[in-house]
């Protein structure tokens, strides 16, 4: 057995549990080697409980194919044979709040892409070139939960990462009024367009939820730790819409800002370009080395261009301008199912790990 951590993935049979898997396969610090889903799947080998329902482009990795699903439910038995887990279970939030502190107190540290834990004041929820420092509320967390190595912690929303991390880039200019709308892939909803016929030149303009964590979520990335808990921002308030659009991959932002501090275009986009967090300094093994691409180009970003950029886990801004109400605006892209899924709680594992969180049990 090599050196590497042991990972479960939790919800393994999903598309988000499907990129998880991908994305690992070749990670030279984390090697798959449990995957446990529904009692439906469990006791079949996972190329068996997929079958035709593999949603990523690339194939299923080898390594994988033979393994054998466990029940997700069978927490002690699962946890038994990892060093931590990624959780993409396709529950109720109370079903996965609940089985995710499971998890958590047998000492199994949980990485979470679902929302249930987003807003509880112990879990740290983190995009980590942003908000490294939140890490340290899972001390508080495990005293909570009676655990010396278990926690859990969660990524946000994927409809934020194409604006709110370029509004962190700005910081220094105080942005302090913020409308976004966002034009979201249906891979969001664990779509294709062979599952979801209805879509294709087709707009919905209303997905769950999605409203609420759009608007509220980066308050609670740019808060402070006080007294055991994460303290949402205050000083920033931001009004969202969100709509599905007939695109697979990536989640398209269009936004208008008002600063405290008004910058020039020039400012703004060396912020944008020179941003760096710890990831980087790190150099965390999937972090983007540019984390915020500038594209100067009327027509830009574009899904079928920029998606991909850093191998989904860098963003891409263009249309900075000036704007007859607001003080600027722009449009932000980013991959909803790398950075704001899957690779973005790999990204949250990795820096875990870097800071002594998980370790091998």
């Amino acid at each position: 057995m090599s050196e590497k951590l042991k990972v479960g993935i939790l919800g393994g049979t999903g598309m988000v549990g499907q990129r998880f898997i991908s994305l690992l396969e070749n990670h030279p610090w984390f090697e798959v080697t449990t995957i446990a889903a529904s009692p439906r799947s469990a006791g079949k080998t996972y190329e068996e409980a997929v079958g035709d329902r593999w949603k990523m482009t690339t194939p299923m990795p080898e390594a994988v194919k033979k393994l054998v699903v466990y029940n997700v439910n069978e927490v002690e038995k699962v946890a038994a044979t990892v060093d931590f887990v990624f959780s993409a279970v396709d529950m109720s939030k109370d079903e996965i709040k609940a089985i995710e502190e499971e998890y958590a107190k047998t000492e199994t540290p949980v990485v979470s892409n679902n929302s249930a834990h987003r807003w509880t004041p112990d879990v740290p929820m983190v995009v980590p070139e942003i908000n490294p420092e939140h890490m340290k509320v899972i001390e508080f967390q495990k005293k909570r939960l009676g655990t010396t190595r278990g926690f859990v912690a969660v990524k946000p929303n994927c409809s934020i990462q194409s604006y709110a991390p370029v509004l962190t880039a700005w910081k220094e200019f105080e942005p302090y009024e913020v409308v976004a709308t966002t034009y979201q892939a249906i891979s969001g909803a664990g779509k294709t367009f062979k599952d979801w016929p209805e879509m294709e030149g087709n707009i919905i303009p209303y997905i769950g939820g999605e409203e609420e964590k759009s608007e509220k979520e980066p308050l609670r990335i740019w808060g402070e730790i006080k007294d055991g808990v994460i303290a949402p921002a205050d000083d920033i308030k931001i009004t969202c819409q969100c709509i599905r659009v007939p695109v697979l991959n990536g989640h398209t932002a269009a936004v208008f800002v008002k600063f405290k501090k008004n910058p020039t275009k020039e400012q703004l986009i060396e912020k944008l370009v020179s941003f760096k967090g710890v990831p980087q300094e790190l150099n965390l093994p999937s972090a983007p080395k540019q984390f915020i691409q500038y594209l100067e180009e009327d027509n830009r970003p574009q899904v079928t261009l920029d998606v991909d950029f850093e191998n989904g886990m860098g963003i891409s801004v263009g249309r900075i301008r000036e704007d007859s109400i607001y003080d600027w605006k722009f449009v932000g892209l980013s991959h909803n199912t790398v950075r704001g899924a899957a690779g973005g709680a790999v990204l949250c594992a990795e820096l875990l790990k870097a800071q002594g969180y998980i370790e091998k049990k």
